[in-house]
């Protein structure tokens, strides 16, 4: 069997931005003159592409999409400078990765920017486990996540090796499956085993030190891109 490919979100499923993100967004509707729901309301909004979650919440406030790039803005301005400071490492995530290693190649496909992700890895300390971080282009485009993963297969040379997904929202099982990968989804993020299990999830892991064993039974499997 040639090298496993795993691919891994990073919110929710590598790291804990739940109060890096969900501040942010309450400061760009504050800016934007709107009201914004409670913290704990909002970790809906964690893993979707922000777009996307701007344009649901600016509707539920009685605005149009056109203030979407506008709130985004807001968004990525308060979060350059709350980010590093609270978004933590999921505990025992790192033996996971190390395990994982052992007989894969590891990369990151998450729906933040490249310029914000990277230094999230960097300061706590996973960076030297990912073979690349593959994300969006910092504009207001929305790019959907399967279009991300199949620019990383592409880039990563996937042809022919057993692939797996792994993250915590459906957004990342839909991604998976859409572009041939076998799934895992996490419980320990913003998702939770329903919504991974209606997405379609190969398996739902409760603990970082269950995905290693999942993994290879995945790619033992034989499951790669197409198949």
């Amino acid at each position: 069997m040639s090298r496993a490919l795993v691919l891994f979100d990073l919110d929710g499923c590598l790291v804990d931005s739940t109060d890096a993100i969900t501040g942010a967004i309450r400061h760009a509707m504050g800016a934007l003159g709107l009201p914004a729901p409670p913290a704990d309301q909002l970790r809906w909004c964690i893993g979707p592409p922000l777009h996307e979650s701007f344009a649901t919440l600016l509707a539920q406030a009685g605005t149009g999409p056109d203030r979407v790039p506008e709130a985004v803005d807001a968004y990525r301005a308060h979060y350059a400078t709350t980010s590093l400071s609270q978004t933590t490492r999921i505990p025992g995530i790192e033996p996971a990765l190390a395990a994982i290693a052992a007989d894969a190649t590891l990369a990151v496909v998450t729906s933040k920017p490249g310029e914000a992700a990277v230094p999230i890895l960097e300061q706590v300390g996973l960076t030297g486990w990912f073979a690349a971080v593959h994300a969006p282009q910092a504009d207001h485009r929305v790019e959907p996540k399967a279009v991300t993963l199949r620019r990383a297969q592409a880039q990563l040379g996937a042809d022919g090796q057993p692939q797996v997904m792994i993250g915590d929202r459906s957004h990342d099982v839909d991604a998976g499956r859409a572009c041939g990968t076998a799934t895992v989804g996490v419980t320990w993020g913003a998702g939770d085993r329903d919504e991974l299990a209606a997405a379609g999830a190969d398996r739902i892991v409760d603990e970082p030190a269950d995905l290693p064993a999942t993994v290879r039974l995945l790619a033992g499997g034989g499951r790669s891109a197409g198949g």
